[in-house]
């Protein structure tokens, strides 16, 4: 098998593990099984070598110099079987090593026992010593391998590494000592995860280093700060569930800095950011945020409380530059203004503010705002789905006479999707509003289920998603307010897909 992400599934066998002997760690004596291939002679030296080293010591505790000393001269031949510690280890290949590990349960143990996990790891990366450029090593939620990680941190953290993802374990310390010079040198990615890191100035240099993401890690903001004035080159920062940090400053030396990501810090209060060249920025919480340079900003992504009315409000004049945006609410009490200030830029507008019941004063009527003031918009992605809709549904008004802003017009939006589509009578006037004003409308999708419930049709051998009986009610009565009112408004120049529900769905439903 030539480079490449390593296929784990079974090109490396192991025999049974011994309860009394941990990978990496001091073995019994080794010993051989019969050269099955015709390089007999690498294996002879390399009993001549054991025998020797034997009988100046007696039975020989294989340390990791000595084992790998001996294990580089047998691995280059082809399927050559050994045994040590009570590991049955093979090399399948062909003497070319690969650059890239990914080691997991799921790829490692498909269908073995847990214990065979630890053992398996160690011996691809002794098979692998210092040549790996990409490792990613996931031992999440395996408690029986938390001795073993420094050891196989060691081994396989050597410079040239150029990429490492590494899901560890809670309790566990990565050591700063670990990014030698040498790695500091070559390492481009570095992912943590659970685990504590705790690096200081004296680290030293990561030259090459562009992305950093840290989820679930123990982490001061101090101690993160002494990491990023190490990162000059630093184009990524990525932070999830980092919960011991609660201010960040990321100083203006990071010129490279084009993406910051600080999602669910649940203890974060504040951000300071002097980089002069972000560009694309993704929080969630209440998060004070103090940029030094705004017009740079092309992305945002926000996940808060009333972020939709926050967003119409302040960022046209704080970004005024975006061209894409995400928000995202659990809770909108606030109906959007009608305001003059314009995204000029703005042409992907995505807006989530999914729960479980809307407040029936809350008017959908008034996202037409961003519409209004966004003029170059392609597409706009809205997710309004609710478990119990309580809003009026014009469904159950014939008479209802629905709002209108004709003076509205728009050019340039050619996708529309609503997720969560209903009958409530303000959601209807908003999407009856968009296919008017939209002159290039090329797609519009309206989806009375939520996305991640999609029905699967009639079709055989697929399953549709149980949903409630108030669900299924309401997808009926909003497939009728599309036919009833906007099916008509529709352009033929517009392709309308309407998603509803099959027999399936009803014969699953629940409550």
């Amino acid at each position: 098998m030539d480079g490449g992400t390593i296929a784990l599934d079974g090109e490396t066998s192991l025999g049974s593990e011994t309860a009394t002997q941990p990978p990496l760690l001091s073995s019994p004596t080794p010993t051989y099984s019969s050269p099955i291939h015709p390089a007999a002679n690498a294996v002879h030296r390399c009993d001549a070598a054991h025998a020797a080293a034997s009988s100046s010591k007696g039975s020989i505790g294989v340390g990791a110099g000595n084992y790998f000393e001996l294990h580089w001269q047998i691995c280059h031949g082809r399927e050559l079987q050994f045994q040590l510690a009570g590991h049955t280890l093979c090399s399948s290949d062909d003497g070319r090593f690969h650059p890239n590990l990914s080691l997991n349960f799921k790829t490692l143990c498909p269908r073995t026992s847990r214990g065979n996990f630890k053992c398996k790891i160690d011996s691809i990366l002794r098979n692998h010593l210092g040549t790996a450029k990409i490792l990613k090593l996931n031992v999440a939620d395996e408690d029986s391998t938390y001795p073993y990680i420094d050891r196989w941190l060691e081994v396989a953290v050597t410079p040239g590494i150029e990429e490492l993802t590494l899901t560890l374990h809670k309790k566990y310390i990565f050591a700063c000592s670990l990014l030698s010079d040498g790695v500091r040198d070559s390492i481009r990615c570095l992912q943590l995860t659970f685990c504590a890191f705790h690096p200081m100035a004296e680290l030293g240099p990561l030259r090459s280093l562009t992305k950093l993401h840290l989820c679930g890690v123990h982490i001061t903001g101090d101690e993160l700060e002494s990491l990023l004035l190490n990162s000059l080159v630093l184009e990524q920062l990525r932070l999830n569930v980092c919960n011991k940090i609660s201010f960040l400053k990321i100083p203006c030396v990071l010129q490279h800095l084009s993406c910051l990501s600080v999602m669910a810090c649940r203890r974060m209060q504040v951000i300071v950011c002097e980089a002069p060249n972000l560009s694309s920025i993704s929080l969630s919480g209440g998060i004070k945020f103090s940029l030094g340079e705004t017009l740079t900003m092309k992305v945002l992504s926000m996940i808060r409380p009333n972020v939709v009315c926050y967003a119409r409000a302040q960022l046209p004049s704080i970004m005024p530059n975006l061209e894409s945006m995400v928000l995202s609410s659990d809770s909108e009490a606030v109906n959007i203004p009608m305001l003059p200030t314009k995204f000029l830029c703005l042409k992907h507008l995505t807006i989530q503010i999914a729960r479980g019941t809307f407040s029936p004063s809350y008017d959908y009527f008034f996202l037409v705002s961003f519409l209004h003031a966004s003029p170059s918009l392609e597409t706009l992605y809205l997710d309004v789905f609710q478990e119990d809709m309580r809003h009026e549904s014009i469904v159950e008004d014939s008479s209802a006479h629905l709002r209108q802003l004709p003076e509205l017009s728009h050019e340039c939006l050619k996708s529309v999707e609503i997720i969560g589509f209903n009958s409530a009578k303000s959601l209807v006037e908003l999407t009856c509003c968009i296919v008017k004003a939209a002159a290039s409308l090329e797609r519009l999708v309206l989806d009375t289920l939520r996305g991640g419930d999609r029905c699967s049709g009639e079709s055989n051998g697929k399953i549709c998603w149980p949903v409630s009986n108030a669900v299924l009610k309401e997808s009926a009565r909003a497939a009728i307010a599309v036919r009833r009112y906007i099916e008509d408004k529709v352009a033929p120049t517009t392709t309308l897909t309407l998603v509803g529900t099959c027999t399936r769905c009803h014969s699953l439903a629940f409550g």
